[in-house]
């Protein structure tokens, strides 16, 4: 017989389980987090994520949390992000950079040259004009007029001795996860031989403490790139996008294959039918593999995720893509799933 006593039993059991259960959760990359949360690509993003949470613990809005996190990796001396980062063939170091809010807002710079936060100027184009994207020499004067200064236009001494080691034999071949082999940190020269190259970006996606979602994303694109060329970081719907209604994607690796099929889109519409974040990357990442065939071994690609739930995911071709996630209680990197080992 179900007796008053049994109930109560019952009931405190199920209130520690339910407790056990969120806790749990809380702690799993994929698993529901209330509160404010931030998601970014690759090592880098551990420290991106800090520069972040300085505004998402003071309930600030999540577009000021991913601009101020991806500056933090821009002002870093590295070979991939920001004026430090590696040239393209002719020597010279491109930057490109997105952002989006909460509102469909959204804007991007790309081709810019000796500016030291693009991503600062991409939210300059979204703020202030009626563009969604400027680009070169067009990009760079704006980026003036609104007052950012010009920067010395030389290589840092890692992408000069990257670049001259580069020089030697001239090959554009792109080298695999080359992002998390050293390439954050002095020693990235070393991991860069005459034919291999880096194709690092970070991006972020947040939550804030009232639930809205914003994204940004900043590269140097592949280093030793032919001059002009552009990849997904700067477009929005490849390299990011941002649905408040349902959630928010950034991606990261060889870029040409990412706009193919429209990537940080496509992964935000499956989860709009209901997949979960890493699930909706794992099906983009299959499908990318479908059109590449045998050749998808040889490249990465690999998206980040965040629902409006605050469950986060991600997914890559090849193994080695890791992801910095950090909320209340939480900072940790974390191996993202792969089709390939």
């Amino acid at each position: 017989m179900f007796n008053r006593r049994k109930f109560i039993a019952l009931s405190a059991f199920g209130s520690v389980a339910t407790l056990l259960g969120k806790k749990v959760q809380a702690e799993l990359p994929g698993g529901y987090k209330k509160g404010p949360i931030v998601i970014s690509t690759w090592d880098a993003g551990i420290e991106a994520n800090k520069g972040a949470w300085e505004i998402l613990k003071k309930g600030g809005r999540a577009l000021d949390a991913v601009e101020a996190g991806v500056m933090v990796t821009e002002a870093s001396k590295n070979c991939c992000v920001g004026l430090g980062a590696n040239p393209d063939r002719d020597g010279f170091v491109t930057l490109d950079a997105c952002i989006m809010d909460e509102f469909f807002n959204c804007g991007s710079v790309a081709f810019l040259e000796r500016i030291k936060h693009p991503v600062s100027v991409a939210r300059r184009v979204m703020e202030k004009t009626p563009h969604v994207m400027l680009v070169g020499v067009g990009a760079q004067q704006f980026a003036i007029a609104e007052g950012f200064p010009l920067e010395e236009q030389k290589l840092s001494e890692d992408a000069q001795k990257a670049y001259d080691k580069w020089l030697k034999k001239s090959e554009y071949k792109p080298v695999i996860n080359i992002e998390n082999k050293g390439s954050h940190g002095p020693s990235a020269p070393s991991t860069l031989g005459s034919g291999e190259m880096n194709h690092d970006t970070i991006g972020m996606v947040a939550m804030d403490a009232k639930g809205n979602l914003s994204g940004s994303c900043t590269t140097s694109g592949m280093a030793f790139k032919m001059r002009g060329r552009l990849g997904d970081s700067p477009i929005i719907g490849a390299g990011l996008f941002v649905d408040n209604q349902v959630g928010a994607c950034s991606a990261t690796g060889q870029g040409e294959d990412v706009i193919r099929v429209a990537g940080a889109h496509a992964v935000v519409e499956l989860m709009r039918q209901g997949l979960s974040p890493e699930a909706a990357c794992k099906r983009i990442v299959e499908r990318i593999v479908k059109i590449k065939g045998a050749k998808a071994k040889e490249i990465q690609v690999a998206f980040i995720a965040l629902n409006k739930k605050g469950e986060v995911g991600a997914f890559a071709i090849n193994k080695g893509f890791n992801y910095a996630v950090k909320a209340e209680g939480i900072e940790k990197l974390v191996d993202a799933k792969s089709l390939y080992s």
